[in-house]
Order: structure tokens, then sequence, then C-alpha cells
């Protein structure tokens, strides 16, 4: 039977539970991505997408179709850069200049190909735990989606 003490009770419930849902999720949902990715210093050599054999365009400051990385360092010796994307993901992730598929989880974390069983809070680290993987082995050149 319906009573209005049974209704009143499961909507409390139910507001418990999204507010609490809400807090615990909040950090991850309010992250941005650059926040812990490593910025382009302007004086350095700004470096763009790799071609399609995966070697990456070197342009000089202010070079017409250079796109500056979002970030750009060597992580256990393998070169990782981030540069934005018009994906649904915003960013293309690149080490020694092969393509990473990265995907964003519903909870704001990000994950890989190299592991889809680790989240990760920026994409920065989700590069450097598909390195940690990974280890000396090379990614495929294929970046197409798999799911």
């Amino acid at each position: 039977m319906v009573t209005r003490r049974r209704v009143l009770a499961t909507g409390l419930t139910t507001v418990a539970a999204a507010a609490g849902t809400t807090a615990a999720l909040r950090p991850m949902l309010t992250a941005t991505s650059g926040s812990a990715a490593v910025i382009a210093d302007d004086k350095a050599a700004a470096v763009g997408r790799p071609d399609q054999e995966g070697r990456p365009h070197q342009h000089g400051v202010g070079a017409e179709g250079a796109t500056p990385p979002l970030f750009d360092e060597v992580y256990r010796d393998r070169r990782i850069q981030g540069f934005p994307s018009d994906t649904e993901e915003g960013v293309d992730l690149y080490i020694d200049g092969r393509p990473l598929e990265l995907m964003r989880r519903v909870d704001g974390s990000w994950i890989s190909v190299a592991n889809h069983f680790q989240p990760y809070l920026t994409p920065l680290a989700t590069a450097r735990g598909a390195v940690d993987v990974i280890g000396r082995a090379d990614l495929s050149m294929d970046s197409g989606h798999h799911h």
C-alpha cells in the first residue's frame, strides 16, 4: 500500500543520495584537463600535429599552421604531446608521434586504449599511465575507434 509517509521517505532518500553523489563527484567534474598539464613555453619552438607517418611537424614560433601543444614532455624516454582538438574529448594525444586513443568517462575522468581499467584525472596523467603500461612497445599507427 502506498502511503504518504512512504512517498515522503522515498523522496527524501532520493534527494540525499543525489546530494551525496554530487558532493563526491564535484572535484572530478569541476577539474579542468589543463590544470595539471605542462603548458608549452611561448619562447620554445611550437610543435604541430604529427603527419600521417607519425613524424611530428616542426614549426617555428609564429609559423603559419603551427598548433601549440597543450603539453609536450618526455616521460620515461617517451615523448608525450597533447593538442587541442575538435573531437568530443577535446584533446589529441600522441606518444612518440603516434596517436593514443583517449576517452572521457561520464564521471569526468579519462581512460586510454592502453588501459581501459584505470581512470585518470587529466589527459596528461592518462598518457603517462599509458607509457607505464606499454613500456617500450610502439603504438599502432591506426587510430580508428573499435567500440
